[in-house]
């Protein structure tokens, strides 16, 4: 695992460097109320205790009530603690939980900066309690966002240099494989990039052309 520790190291640098940068991106910002209100149309029950993985500054944990969050950068877990969310320094391959733990997991905007998604799935499915559920929110690479974020890594964004993007279906995979029944799935964020003026509300369903995916699994 020292590699990935290495990996989580170089990549979370910026995180820390430019926390309140990346914070301000969320304030009054259209395309959080369309992620959030997503979120909100999931008719899958979560059950406490909630964790989010890469939790970052907390604006999603403390929108959906999420108690506990982790997170490799240190100064984006300060902001949390802001908001009232209880946090811990750790990676998503290696996280410091106990089996059987967790009533729900959260992984919002995370996928494309992980080391390891496969071992971050696997561990999720160890802290979940049976019946407990996994949502993945994630940027589909073929859409007119995930081409956006591509073009910023191969510009060298301080961001995105180093991230990896999935196609929605692939990202279903990695989640059945872990062991996971995947029970609902919602898209969302058909406004192009820069041409976002309206509120949205999801669809039922994966599109790898939507801007923003959600992919929810169950712990049978």
């Amino acid at each position: 695992m020292e590699k990935q520790r290495i990996f989580w190291r170089q990549r979370a640098e910026v995180f820390q460097e430019r926390a309140k940068d990346y914070d301000s991106w969320f304030e009054d910002s259209l395309l959080f109320d369309i992620e959030l209100t997503a979120l909100q149309e999931l008719k899958t029950p979560f059950a406490e205790p909630k964790i989010e993985i890469g939790v970052g500054p907390g604006r999603f944990a403390r929108a959906l009530h999420v108690s506990f969050g982790i997170d490799p950068a240190f100064a984006p877990l300060k902001i949390s603690r802001t908001r009232n969310i209880n946090v811990i320094q750790a990676i998503g391959e290696e996280l410091p939980l106990a089996g059987r733990c967790a009533g729900s997991i959260f992984i919002l905007f995370t996928l494309c900066f992980l080391a390891d998604p496969k071992r971050v799935f696997t561990e999720c499915y160890r802290i979940l309690r049976p019946g407990g559920s996994l949502v993945l929110g994630m940027v589909p690479a073929s859409g007119f966002w995930g081409r956006a974020l591509l073009a910023k890594k191969e510009k060298k964004h301080p961001f995105y240099r180093h991230a990896s993007f999935y196609e929605a279906r692939q990202s279903a995979e990695m989640i059945k494989n872990a062991g996971f029944s995947l029970i609902e799935c919602r898209s969302t964020l058909y406004q192009q990039p820069g041409k976002v003026e309206d509120l949205e509300y999801s669809r039922p369903g994966l599109d790898d052309t939507a801007g923003f995916c959600l992919l929810v699994g169950r712990k049978e």
